[in-house]
This record gives structure tokens, sequence and C-alpha cells, in this order.
């Protein structure tokens, strides 16, 4: 399996930037049943990060944007056939170790899927918001 990779667009091969957007669609779109527009528009600017296998499919993945005022991730994923197997771990311990060296002393905001709470709290993530939905599904805002 490969290591960690942390690329703009256009650094992107373009068999990575598909495994991307299949694997977002397939759990976003289809799996959570969440009908909006895929990719964004923040795919342009935004630091991708991933592992793919030796497959050239993707592990798991997530998406870094610097809002100016704060950083922001999303879109975080594991596929399917690695989940259970600490992939999700070791991509918020790349993602935030990303997001210190890069953007040093700058508040980190995220949407949260509820059911995530706790582990994006064993992150230093503090809930500020009540819960509430988007695309029919319970969200929460946390920040660090």
């Amino acid at each position: 399996m490969s290591e960690w990779q942390v690329k703009k667009l256009e650094e992107m091969t373009a068999r990575e930037l598909f495994a991307i957007l299949y694997t977002r669609s397939e759990v976003f779109v289809v799996e959570q049943e969440c009908v909006f527009q895929e990719p964004t528009i923040e795919d342009l600017t935004c630091l991708h990060v991933f592992k793919v296998d030796e497959k050239q499919d993707l592990v798991a993945y997530a998406r870094i944007i610097d809002n100016e005022e704060y950083i922001t991730f999303g879109r975080v994923i594991t596929a399917s056939k690695y989940r259970g197997a600490g992939e999700g771990q070791k991509l918020l311990t790349t993602v935030m170790a990303e997001i210190n060296k890069r953007y040093p002393n700058r508040p980190v905001k995220i949407q949260a899927q509820a059911y995530l709470e706790k582990f994006y709290g064993s992150f230093g993530f503090k809930s500020v918001s009540d819960y509430y939905l988007e695309d029919d599904i319970k969200h929460i805002d946390m920040a660090k």
C-alpha cells in the first residue's frame, strides 16, 4: 500500500483523481443517499489528502480548505473495504499534521456527521453548535 499523499488538483494523476471522485460519489451520493453536486468548486483549490492501495483504488481521503479566517476539512471517507482497519484514524492524524505544518495557529472548524462526534473529539475537537440536519443527516459543528 502506498504512503499518504497531499496534493493540489494540478499535481494529481488522472487515476488518483478518478479514484477520489469515484469513491466520494460511492459513499456520499450512493451509500448515504445524498443528492448534491459532486465534485465541488472547492476541489480546484483545496489540498487533497489520500492513500491508494496497490491496485490504485482509494483507501481513505479528506480535503483541506483554507477559508482565510479558519481552516476546515471535509469529504472525509474510508473506502468500505478498509473500514475498521484504523485507516480513518491514520487519515485524520495525517490531515491534522498537514494543517499544523501549513497553517500553524489557525483555528480549525468542521461540520461533522453527529455519529463521528466522539471520533473527532479524540483529535481535540469540541462541539460548538446544536445538532442540525444537512442532506437529511444529523450534523454538528466542531472546532479546535
